[in-house]
Formats: structure tokens, C-alpha cells, sequence
């Protein structure tokens, strides 16, 4: 069975274009029965992605567009790809925010949140150019609910 899409557009790469993503997935949240709680945090995810994606990648080039899909994951969760068109960037090179020596600089800071907030989270880059973020949340009784499972099977597997 193939997972629903609930949003497939591509977005200007403005902060106009940002709002328009978050409150996508805002709705897309709702509809998917997360909680507030959940909802805000699948938001705030998305938005810093999308300023990622707008002030980084396409560094607010309106010519470049900025991808978002939002489909529905396994076990009722919300799986959301967001990909740029700009240069594109490695992940594992943003100092984590956290550390002694990059407490005051401004980066890393929404990967830090989407990393906190998301469930699965992978950033790539692009082809043939950008950078792609694929983020998925999952409810938490179904989180539970699958991890009970594991511990189910792994038992009688001992």
C-alpha cells in the first residue's frame, strides 16, 4: 500500500514560503491526529528546515524554489522531505550548538531542534545540486506500541 501524500508543492524561498510550509504541515499534523504538543514540534521542525532550505541553500534566490512533500508514515506517522536547489552542504559539518566552544554562534541551532523534536531524521545532499531533509514523526502510543512489539519478538527470540 503506497502512503498517502497530503501536501506536494514547491515554494518560493521567502519567509512567506516558510509560513506556507508550516502551516502545511500544521494541518497536515492535525489531520493525522498528533496531539498539540506533537503538532507544534512537527511545525517548528518544518520551519526550521525551510529557513534552512530559503537563507541557506537558496539564500533567498526567488528564481529557486524550495520542494516540500508531506506523506503519511508507517504506524500513522507523518514522513516530510524538503529539498532546496541550492549548493548544498554536509550535515556533519555544523558544530553541535551545545559545545563549550560554539555556545554563541547562531548555526547549527535549527538542527539541533529538528533533531530534538523529529523521530528519523537525514539531511543529503541533492542531485544534482541542493541539499535534501527527510524528517519523520511518529505518534507516541504507536512509538510505544511498535517498541512493545520489538521487545516481543526479541524475547522469544532468546
Amino acid at each position: 500500500m503506497q502512503a498517502r501524500t497530503l501536501f506536494d508543492g514547491r515554494l518560493d524561498s521567502t519567509f512567506e514560503g516558510v509560513g506556507d510550509a508550516e502551516a502545511a504541515g500544521g494541518l497536515a499534523a492535525k489531520q493525522a491526529g498528533f496531539d498539540e504538543v506533537d503538532q507544534d514540534r512537527i511545525c517548528l521542525a518544518i520551519r526550521e528546515a525551510m529557513v534552512n532550505a530559503v537563507a541557506h541553500g537558496n539564500r533567498f534566490d526567488r528564481v529557486k524554489k524550495v520542494h516540500l512533500v508531506i506523506r503519511e508514515a508507517p504506524n500513522g506517522g507523518l514522513a516530510i522531505e524538503i529539498a532546496d536547489e541550492g549548493a548544498g552542504f554536509d550535515a556533519s559539518s555544523i558544530p553541535d550548538p551545545r559545545e563549550a566552544a560554539h555556545i554563541g554562534r547562531a548555526s547549527g541551532r535549527g538542527l539541533l531542534i529538528i533533531r530534538a523534536f523529529m523521530d528519523e531524521v537525514a539531511i543529503r545532499r541533492g542531485s544534482p545540486s541542493g541539499t535534501h531533509v527527510h524528517m519523520v514523526k511518529y505518534p507516541e502510543s504507536k512509538m510505544v506500541d511498535a517498541v512493545d512489539s520489538l521487545s516481543r519478538v526479541e524475547s522469544h527470540l532468546h
